[in-house]
């Protein structure tokens, strides 16, 4: 009978993997994992929350008769809309799908919504840089640009951007009251696309999204090719100073997560969500309407099973608690 150390037998499993990955990928990236290995017996996933996951703040507003318009906003390219408008419809919003040209051709307008949220996907396929594209339809249309100009500047509204949206959303922090701190996304460190199950840390923040959820590590879905942070590093601690970062990486013990792939995408110091001064506009790389029902999550603890909702639903009803 033999008896090996599993993280030994794995080392030698994922040889051949990591001298491809090192040809392919960003070899300092593939060195970090490979080298991960015989350091893996930590935690690994894990969950630790802040607030009870079983409540939900939206409850005493999803059977009023009222249901706040919320745009699923998308352009060609984006695939992430449906997920999206199911989160937002649990909480007792009224979902509706929202393309750019209903926007350019006035068959829409944003001053009927609430809330608005950008979807994750692939917008005009990346040409442009991610997001570029999607921005640009906004920047350079006049009429446009002065009708997202209004609806951020509108105290009773709301904002997400998720994944693509992010970034699209990170084009457009001119118009955006307390934006300006935002940082460009780029592509990532290990100069591949990144679709994997990440752990991430709730920062203390002034996102309404995020209300009393800080502190809250929880798994989440990533899947991007540009999410890596570009920021100077002062301006980097003066957004962590002014809580201005809203979600980071972190590693199984909760510490900011530096290596890939805990990092999937290397942005400094594990940043993944940022959000404005007054907290209504919210960015994030992640993906939480992935994973905001417990069978769809990849992994969960045991005292998951045999609930509905998972944790990230919090996000989606503070939106709805915070409408009214």
């Amino acid at each position: 009978m033999l008896e090996t150390p599993r993280r030994e037998l794995q080392r030698i499993w994922a040889e051949t993997s990591y001298q491809v990955q090192s040809l392919r990928d960003n070899p300092d990236c593939a060195r970090q994992e490979f080298d991960a290995i015989p350091h893996s017996n930590g935690p690994g996933l894990n969950v630790r929350l802040t607030f009870d996951m079983t409540e939900n703040p939206a409850a005493p507003f999803i059977n009023t008769g009222n249901k706040p318009q919320m745009a699923i906003l998308r352009e060609q390219g984006v695939n992430g809309q449906t997920e999206m408008a199911a989160a937002f419809d649990r909480v007792g919003f009224s979902a509706v799908d929202v393309h750019m040209s209903d926007l350019l051709e006035g068959r829409v307008k944003l001053d009927d919504f609430k809330g608005l949220v950008a979807c994750g996907g692939f917008s005009y396929g990346d040409v442009l840089g991610a997001g570029g594209g999607w921005a640009k339809t906004v920047l350079y249309n006049d009429a446009m640009r002065e009708a997202f100009n209004r609806f951020f500047f509108r105290e009773d509204t709301f904002a997400l951007g998720v994944c693509n949206g992010c970034q699209m959303l990170s084009h457009l922090k001119d118009l955006i009251p307390g934006a300006e701190h935002w940082p460009r996304f780029v592509r990532n460190l290990s100069e591949q696309f990144e679709a994997r199950t990440s752990l991430v840390e709730v920062q203390d923040s002034p996102s309404i999204l995020l209300k009393d959820m800080a502190g809250t590590r929880i798994p989440i879905a990533v899947a991007h090719g540009e999410g890596r942070v570009e920021l100077a590093d002062d301006a980097l601690n003066r957004n962590i100073e002014q809580r201005l970062v809203s979600l980071r990486y972190v590693d199984g013990l909760g510490n900011p997560a530096e290596q890939y792939p805990a990092n999937p995408n290397g942005s400094p110091q594990g940043v993944t969500g940022f959000t404005t001064t007054d907290g209504r506009v919210t960015i994030m790389m992640p993906h939480p309407e992935r994973v905001f029902r417990v069978l769809q999550n990849s992994w969960i603890p045991d005292d998951w099973r045999g609930h509905e909702n998972g944790p990230w639903l919090r996000m989606f009803a503070n939106a709805r608690k915070w409408v009214g």
